[in-house]
């Protein structure tokens, strides 16, 4: 298969070329590197000369960022059980909705090097209790992936299904696909599904009657992720309790605050017209998802959180589940610098309580991740050598909110983690969230691995091996 004349004429990358402050195509300004490199020489200059001082200060600020960064996803947590903000759609209501009256509703399944994904995901995707006639399905393949093509031409396509071959080009990313697949799309409203996704039969009629009931402002529906092969091994484990906090609380939280929300990698639910307004994805963003939901609360929009699941296959494999995890905090890192461009722009767009969630969600991530590990050193020299010297690092009133930090934030990331198990039903892994910090590791592991990658290979998308699964 060759890329159809249909596609010319389309730029993927509309939103780096007449919007370029707004895309990760250039990954530092010139302002923030000179504000990096001056931060960089400060940094080194008091250390020279006062490396106490410049210690202690670190450890101060470290730790009240913990202790704010706690407290909020505390807070997170207690809105999202206080205020439920998901919208949920009845069966009674499902059963009254009529066919005829339904709008076509376009799915992009972008997929690369998975040809063993796609009778599965057509199969998932054919079930999906929605007229064959108002379904607009696109593949998204690459030019180069002749195994999934060859696939594709094997795979009988039912009614509504189509292959858009996208042509090989710089960058190569899963938002530059989507890019395409937005331009072709025919549907009133679009979803966005990965190629081992196997949402809930009714999801898509959810969402049309969702986005029939929720304000004109609500231009996006992000249902919830989950796993098919929680116990697979301790990783999947882990990872599935991760999943259940951050999609069963943390969401539904900053839904309930009415704050600025990163999406999902998928299942997230679109006005088309408005995501074509907003030019779609960032095709130089590695985590787009995270971009995206920024974007739309600044542009004046809002996504709401759609009682609807989805299930994934878990990444089974370490060096898999590092690369993937290096992406997104990738992503994270180049989300934070494009909208930093402008901080005053940025909080006159977004208020002064989004720009603080905004703060606390995007860079608290990768803070946090940054600094762990000089923490977790820190404290196992105390209490395995009892170094006299790093008294003084924690002063009174530094050293008791570090002792909350420590007991506290390892408690609510273990406690948040058991309560997203309890919830999504899965009582038997709530023993597993205890170890959950044994995780964190990892965690910080890939966040430093992106941190560095950013300045190396920014646009790099380290792909996710998926087949791995082998629970029943």
């Amino acid at each position: 298969m060759k890329p159809s004349d249909k596609l010319k004429g389309i730029d993927p990358l509309q939103l780096a070329h007449e919007r370029p402050e707004m895309s990760a195509c250039v990954p530092m300004t010139r302002t923030q590197k000179i504000l990096m490199y001056a931060t960089l020489l400060l940094a080194v200059a008091g250390s020279i000369v006062s490396p106490w001082h410049m210690a202690r200060s670190f450890v101060f600020c470290s730790t009240v960022f913990y202790l704010v960064f706690t407290l909020y996803k505390l807070m997170l947590v207690r809105m999202s059980v206080v205020s439920d903000s998901q919208i949920h759609i009845s069966k009674k209501e499902l059963a009254s909705v009529i066919d005829d009256d339904l709008p076509i509703y376009s799915v992009l399944v972008p997929m690369y090097l998975e040809p063993e994904s796609l009778a599965e995901i057509v199969k998932s995707l054919d079930k999906m209790d929605y007229p064959a006639d108002k379904k607009d399905v696109q593949f998204l393949l690459e030019e180069d992936d002749e195994e999934t093509l060859k696939e594709a031409e094997r795979v009988s396509m039912p009614q509504g299904f189509s292959v858009t071959v996208v042509p090989e080009s710089h960058p190569r990313t899963k938002p530059k696909a989507c890019n395409f697949g937005l331009e072709l799309a025919k549907g009133e409203y679009l979803v966005v599904y990965d190629a081992e996704d196997r949402p809930e039969p009714d999801q898509l009629k959810k969402a049309v009657q969702a986005f029939r009931q929720v304000a004109e402002n609500v231009v996006c529906l992000q249902s919830k992720l989950n796993f098919y092969n929680p116990r697979q091994n301790l990783l999947t484990r882990w990872f599935t309790a991760e999943y259940s906090a951050w999609f069963d609380l943390s969401l539904p939280g900053l839904s309930a605050i009415g704050a600025v929300m990163p999406l999902g990698g998928t299942s997230n639910h679109f006005v088309t017209s408005v995501l074509k307004e907003m030019m779609g994805w960032d095709a130089y963003n590695v985590t787009e998802d995270c971009d995206l939901g920024v974007r739309i609360h600044r542009m004046g929009y809002r996504t709401r959180m759609l009682d609807s699941s989805t299930w994934e296959e878990a990444c089974s494999s370490f060096p898999y589940w590092i690369k993937q995890r290096t992406r997104w905090l990738k992503g994270y890192i180049q989300t934070y610098l494009v909208h930093m461009r402008h901080p005053v722009l940025l909080l006159r767009e977004l208020g002064v309580w989004n720009f603080m969630n905004f703060q606390l969600l995007i860079a608290g991530i990768i803070i946090s991740f940054l600094i762990n590990p000089i923490f977790w050193t820190l404290a196992l020299l105390w209490f395995f050598l009892r170094l006299e010297i790093l008294v003084t690092l924690f002063p009174g009133v530094v050293f008791a909110m570090g002792a909350v930090c420590l007991f506290a934030g390892n408690f609510v990331f273990a406690y948040t983690c058991a309560l997203g198990c309890y919830k999504r039903g899965y009582y038997d892994l709530v023993k597993y969230a205890v170890l959950s910090p044994i995780y964190w590791l990892f965690m910080s592991y890939s966040g430093w691995r992106a941190f560095l990658q950013f300045f190396t290979n920014p646009f790099y998308w380290e792909k996710t091996k998926h087949g791995l699964n082998t629970e029943k």
